[in-house]
């Protein structure tokens, strides 16, 4: 595994510790196993979805929690004790394990839903930026018609 070194980084801006934590979290599982399989699509221009392969897990053995800004997806197999019912592999190729899943989510990314169909868990995601970010239009003043139709050179030469 490849190592960066971040200090020239940090010796000349200020604020970007988190995004330096980020790459270097990013290259570290990026070496992981890879299950469950994943895809993550955008669906506009502010929303995005992310499908994992659950094949054989049901609701109850998924949770989803979302955490500043991290999504964790587990999955937990219920153990399956029913002894009277012993099954006898010619193959087993489901992996029936648990695991979990851990995404990065920019600001303001927000979960806005999730459904389990066909073996796909389906995550919607969506950024909301608040108003105070959003670009606005400043209105540019002209002078006239500050006081009862008087313009502001009329008032200084008087």
């Amino acid at each position: 595994m490849r190592t960066y070194d971040f200090s020239p980084l940090y010796r000349s801006a200020v604020g970007f510790d988190r995004l330096a934590r980020q790459l270097e979290s990013a290259a570290r599982s990026s070496q992981e196993n890879g299950w469950p399989p994943y895809n993550i699509e955008t669906t506009g221009e502010n929303a995005y979805r992310i499908e994992i392969a659950v094949a054989g897990f049901s609701p109850d053995e998924l949770n989803i929690e979302a955490k500043e800004n991290s999504l964790t997806v587990t999955g937990k197999k219920a153990a399956n004790d029913d002894a009277s019912v012993q099954k006898t592999y010619l193959h087993r190729g489901l992996a029936e394990r648990d695991f979990e899943r851990r995404f990065q989510l920019a600001d303001y990314v927000v979960v806005k839903g999730a459904d389990l169909s066909n073996g796909l868990l389906t995550i919607d995601l969506q950024r909301e930026l608040p108003e105070a970010l959003k670009p606005r239009r400043i209105e540019i003043a002209t002078g006239q018609g500050l006081i009862e139709g008087k313009t502001d050179k009329a008032d200084k030469a008087a």
